[in-house]
């Protein structure tokens, strides 16, 4: 730990400050404005898919004036569409949420990169425990998204609009923090166009293809769960209040790991433990099916929460070794592209799933992506298990 990583990891806590918040009220908010019920995730799907499209042109920024920089104008259009979400929920206006919502997804590809950031600000030998470190960071979104968005939801006239406002501040309080970090110059900063090999060649790494797959699936279902529980809460009859504590329980859980599971890849390697965050997923979804109380939500998201930290930690530190340093910026912006791309399908999926077939059909769905994850990661252990024993 140190003074730039200790400030990195603080500032990935304010990113999922806004992201808790804005799953726990985006849907909801959707559901009141929506012209439709199944459109009601509509907004979370907006702030994902927008990052996915955001996603390149955020990695040639990055890779034209900087970490800081971009960094910071990231933050910037974090408040400027806060600003204008709360002003679409003032007014009852869906399609300028829809807006808003894709106009923050180029906050929301700039935040994911901070994982990567925090390899730049330490040691290699110390890359598990950086990601770890700064992912713990959203310990603080666990604990201030859902109690900022209990506490300020009837602040202003229309509900959540004071959410929207006081997201505002998290993001200039980030911003003010973002000033203080010193980041090493990235690998061709300054230049117009990446080198190194394309991605074509870098997709060809069994490696690079089975850690985008676990962080994409894993974050994908991760996001199709959780999206849908504050409806589903709400369509069995669970006060507001009880699904912010289930939320809280839920990023609290995702997040507490990793002050561990850096030390864990190190001691058993990256695969056993992302073996074990799929075998939680499925841990999870058998909870799901048991009941619906909020004892059953809680459970259900507290083991998914767990399962998504040792999936995507494992998964980026797995991707780590896929890329030399000039082919930084385009590989992580492939996987981020990747990830918010299934988490923006899986955002409109929950929507459509819960309020039509409700959180039980929802469940069962979600082991189609959880087997393909698993066979994926079976797929690299025989590639391996292989290449050891040619060695040998």
């Amino acid at each position: 730990m140190n003074r730039n990583l200790l400030l990195l990891t603080l500032c990935q806590g304010l990113f999922f400050t806004n992201n808790v918040t804005f799953i726990a009220i985006n849907g909801l908010v959707g559901l009141q404005l929506a012209p439709l019920g199944w459109m009601a995730t509509l907004p979370i799907m907006a702030y994902v898919g927008g990052g996915a499209l955001a996603a390149p042109l955020v990695a040639r920024h990055q890779r034209r004036f900087g970490r800081k920089r971009c960094f910071q104008f990231g933050l910037g259009v974090a408040i400027v569409s806060a600003a204008l979400c709360a002003l679409a929920a003032s007014l009852r206006s869906f399609p300028m949420l829809i807006v808003a919502t894709v106009l923050a997804g180029y906050y929301n590809a700039n935040g994911a990169l901070y994982r990567f950031a925090a390899i730049e600000v330490v040691d290699v030998a110390h890359k598990e425990r950086a990601i770890s470190w700064v992912l713990a960071g959203g310990i603080l979104g666990g604990v201030f998204g859902p109690n900022l968005a209990t506490a300020t939801r009837d602040l202003l006239p229309q509900p959540f609009t004071g959410a929207y406002v006081a997201l505002t501040g998290v993001a200039a309080l980030a911003w003010l923090v973002m000033r203080r970090i010193e980041f090493p110059p990235l690998h061709g900063e300054g230049s117009v166009t990446a080198t190194g090999r394309p991605l074509r060649e870098l997709a060809r790494q069994p490696t690079f293809v089975v850690a985008i797959v676990a962080a994409a699936l894993g974050y994908g279902v991760m996001n199709l769960l959780m999206a849908a529980t504050p409806i589903a809460m709400q369509q069995c009859g669970h006060p507001f209040s009880a699904a912010a504590l289930v939320l809280e329980a839920h990023v609290l859980a995702m997040f507490v790991p990793s002050f561990f599971t850096g030390h864990l890849i190190k001691r058993v390697g990256v695969l056993p433990v992302m073996t074990c965050g799929a075998l939680l997923y499925l841990g999870c979804v058998l909870f799901a099916l048991s009941g619906q109380d909020v004892m059953h939500f809680a459970g259900a998201l507290a083991a998914l929460g767990v399962g998504w930290n040792f999936l995507y930690i494992g998964g980026t530190t797995l991707f780590t070794d896929t890329y030399r340093p000039s082919e930084r910026t385009t590989a992580q912006a492939a996987m981020d592209t990747s990830v918010l791309g299934t988490m923006a399908v899986t955002s409109f999926s929950s929507g459509a799933l819960v309020t039509t077939g409700g959180w039980l059909w929802m469940n069962l769905g979600s082991l189609v992506p959880l087997c393909a994850m698993a066979l994926a990661l079976v797929w690299l252990a025989r590639i391996r298990w292989h290449a050891r024993r040619a060695v040998a």
